[in-house]
């Protein structure tokens, strides 16, 4: 499967002016520290993973407020017919998991930065499986990618859009209609790590620093204490 990095903003506009509408029948919204995202140059955008319509929330929120994201999607989606031609023409980028391209995407994630562009990354890689739907611990693309390209990481934090579609569901509820929450921090101090090689425990704890992001914008909307330590549990497919 090939991708059409580093992306194609016609395309995003497409796809959006298409979703928009849906995400507006589906929730209303409230946002805030949209000042957070910089208007140009490349960006990692790490939100969390509670919903299959996370993509849709996120991809709102960054589209109205100026910026074109392109996110690291699961390649099935890519074959799914109208969908699939959408993903593909607006340069959504594939990650082929359990293959021996799987290592692609980051390649792909990373000509899109270089071209100045906004890369979104769910460090878990898969939705929640917390039970209370806090993050989950992370995996290190995101880490990667910000070592490899120096762009700002920028954690974004929303909560409500699972009232609509739960983890795992496959029939949403669309009444009585939600209100969605999303909140957007400041980028996260990655300085530390400048001089760092990208070993497997740098790459980590890169990794905990952006989830620790994360959690605490997550804490903030959902007025609740996270858990001391993140889940660790399998992924489900």
């Amino acid at each position: 499967m090939t991708s059409s990095a580093p992306g194609d903003d016609a395309g995003v506009n497409l796809l959006a002016n298409t979703l928009r509408p849906v995400m507006n029948m589906l929730a209303g919204h409230d946002w805030a520290g949209a000042h957070n995202v910089p208007p140009t140059g490349p960006v990692i955008v790490c939100p969390n993973h509670i919903s299959h319509l996370d993509p849709i929330v996120v991809g709102h929120y960054l589209y109205n407020n100026g910026r074109s994201p392109y996110f690291l999607t699961k390649s099935g989606l890519f074959r799914f017919g109208p969908a699939g031609w959408a993903l593909r023409r607006a340069g959504q980028i594939p990650v082929m998991r359990g293959t021996d391209q799987a290592s692609h995407s980051l390649g792909y994630a990373t000509e899109a930065l270089e071209a100045g562009k906004l890369v979104v990354v769910y460090p878990e890689g898969t939705l929640t499986r917390d039970p209370n739907l806090w993050p989950m611990r992370g995996k290190t693309g995101a880490a990667r990618l910000a070592l490899e390209t120096g762009a700002p990481v920028i954690p974004i934090a929303h909560w409500g859009i699972q009232e609509v579609l739960g983890p795992y569901k496959k029939i949403p509820k669309l009444l009585p209609r939600r209100r969605v929450q999303v909140l957007t921090g400041p980028p996260i101090d990655l300085s530390r790590f400048a001089e760092r090689s990208a070993d497997v425990a740098t790459l980590h704890e890169i990794t905990d620093v952006i989830q620790a992001g994360t959690v605490d914008l997550l804490a903030k909307l959902r007025g609740e204490t996270p858990p001391e330590r993140l889940y660790a549990g399998g992924e489900k497919s």
